[in-house]
């Protein structure tokens, strides 16, 4: 309405008569009166008017931009906004999506590849499931290609050169990873980023879970090596190919998302490009990330290793005790309860497959099994101990393989003198056990004396002392005796020998006790090295 105002009141000012005479606006309004008063005009003074006309439009045109700002600052004074016009990314996205075809690959000529970028950024590692062999993973994916349909001149938009547009609008290739095996909690991304030359850059986050072959053996010192295979699973590598967005180099060493306070930790990640085809079939390009990571073991080493290196030390320090001691026994029992318990309680942090046997439980199984031959070795040496007089003799390969080649190779060279001075203290010792087994050995002697002979002398001496009865009573019990002495000296040897063998078994197993934990010290400094340098 201002602007109507200002023009009206400009045309009025250009219809003035230079006589100084006054129009009034009422006449001025009516159309007959204008008429009839620019005729008059025109009457009276043609060549006036003819100057005066050109003059006021020429004054009129110059002044239609400052009418338009004083309208808006008007208008904004007053609280109203201006009618404004189509935004430009309004126009852009019409002008892009209006007759644009996702259904095909957008390529003006249809021999022209498209080529797409990718690249991957690792963010977490979620989870290691070591007896279903998958690997879940948390990775920031990005795909580049050129879109010869959604090109357009900045200048006829605003100078705009990128926009959003919806991801179900557009042609999108079908990349997939080969390894997938279910479909993670992925957030949707329902935008790609379109550049002025057709660029397309389509950015998400994905969570991958996909198959991989974890190998075990080394637990809790393990290196894993997954990988993740980007392909297309429909378009040849005529249609579609693959190539890097960044440089190897930039990709092996990325850390820089990686959330590093987990049990996992990234090493690197390593890409390769190859042509895959099945039975000479048309090829399709593949794009291999290779995830690299290795697993934190401190956690493993303070709640299994360190238990069961405590739990043998205790057991080899037993070894110390007695082996004619009872306590030995009971000692060697309770720890092999409490390993016992420690396995069941472990058993459950221990990784499970079918393939193979990390190789902490291999080390589990030997210690349990050298509980149990250190706990039979000790029995038998107790009982050989306590029931010396009632054994049989030693095999001709027990002495041989233990007392001949076992105490060579161990170097055990005094083994009769501990032998009989063990003989001596368990007689001293287990003089009330054995008791009972000298007092049934003498009733065995003793019971019919007449039927033993007189050996030696003392046939001569009983044919002189016939008269003499109470002198053959006593030559009697005198040989009796001697017997007796003779049997037990030769139990005596028996049981000597036994307890050389108990004891070159003894030493046999602390050696081996000894070279098991040797063993294991340097398979661990060996396999920490390895995680160090890996």
């Amino acid at each position: 309405m201002q602007r109507e105002r200002l023009i009206a009141r400009l045309i009025g000012r250009s219809q003035k008569p230079d006589s100084g005479g006054k129009v009034s606006a009422e006449c001025c309004q009516h159309p007959c009166s204008a008429s009839l008063l620019h005729g008059n005009r025109v009457q009276q003074r043609p060549g006036a008017g003819r100057t005066m006309m050109p003059t006021a439009l020429r004054v009129l045109l110059a002044l239609l931009p400052l009418t338009t700002t004083l309208e808006s600052l008007g208008a904004h004074r007053e609280g109203r906004t201006p009618e404004p016009t189509e935004p430009a990314l309004r126009r852009l996205s019409h002008y892009l999506l209006a007759h644009y075809q996702k259904a095909t690959r957008p390529v003006r000529d249809w021999r022209t590849t498209t080529n797409v970028a990718i690249d991957l950024m690792v963010y977490a590692i979620l989870s290691v499931d070591e007896k279903n062999q998958v690997l879940t993973t948390y990775i920031w994916y990005r795909q580049h290609w050129t879109d010869e349909f959604l090109r357009w001149d900045p200048a006829r938009f605003d100078n705009l050169t990128q926009i959003s547009l919806p991801v179900e609008s557009i042609w999108v290739p079908d990349i997939l990873i080969n390894e997938f095996v279910d479909v993670g909690k992925s957030p949707h991304v329902p935008y790609v980023y379109v550049g002025h030359h057709g660029e397309v850059q389509n950015l998400k986050p994905i969570q991958v879970m996909t198959a991989c072959s974890l190998d075990i053996y080394n637990f809790p010192f393990d290196v894993q090596n997954c990988s993740l295979t980007f392909t297309s699973w429909l378009h040849h590598i005529r249609d579609i190919n693959l190539s890097l967005w960044r440089q190897p180099e930039l990709v092996k060493f990325d850390r820089s998302v990686f959330m590093n306070q987990g049990e996992w930790e990234l090493l690197y990640v390593l890409s390769r490009f190859q042509e895959f085809s099945v039975k000479s079939s048309d090829s399709y390009a593949e794009m291999k990330f290779y995830v690299v990571i290795r697993r934190r073991p401190l956690f493993y080493t303070v709640s299994l290793l360190l238990p069961s290196i405590f739990l043998m030390v205790m057991d080899i320090v037993g070894f110390y005790l007695p082996p004619n001691s009872g306590e030995r026994v009971s000692f060697k029992i309770t720890l092999l309860l409490g390993y016992s318990v420690f396995l069941i309680i472990v058993s459950d942090t221990l990784p499970a497959t079918a393939v193979g046997t990390p190789l902490i439980g291999i080390y589990f199984v030997v210690c349990m099994a050298l509980l149990v031959i250190s706990l039979t070795e000790t029995i038998l040496i107790v009982r050989l101990v306590h029931k010396q007089d009632l054994q049989p003799h030693v095999p001709g390969w027990v002495r041989r393989l233990l007392l001949q080649r076992a105490a060579v190779l161990l170097c055990i060279w005094d083994r009769e003198k501990l032998g009989r001075s063990r003989t001596q203290s368990s007689d001293i010792s287990g003089q009330v056990e054995n008791g009972d087994s000298a007092a049934e050995l003498n009733r065995c002697v003793c019971q019919a004396p007449r039927e033993h002979e007189v050996p030696g002398d003392a046939r001569p001496a009983a044919g002189r002392l016939d008269g003499f009865p109470p002198m053959q009573d006593v030559l009697r019990e005198v040989a009796a005796v001697r017997q007796l002495l003779e049997r037990r000296e030769e139990f005596r040897d028996v049981a000597r020998e036994w307890l050389q063998v108990g004891y070159v078994l003894d030493v046999l197993l602390f050696r081996a006790y000894l070279a098991a934990v040797l063993a294991y010290g340097v398979t661990l400094g060996t396999l920490w090295s390895l995680w160090q340098d890996a």
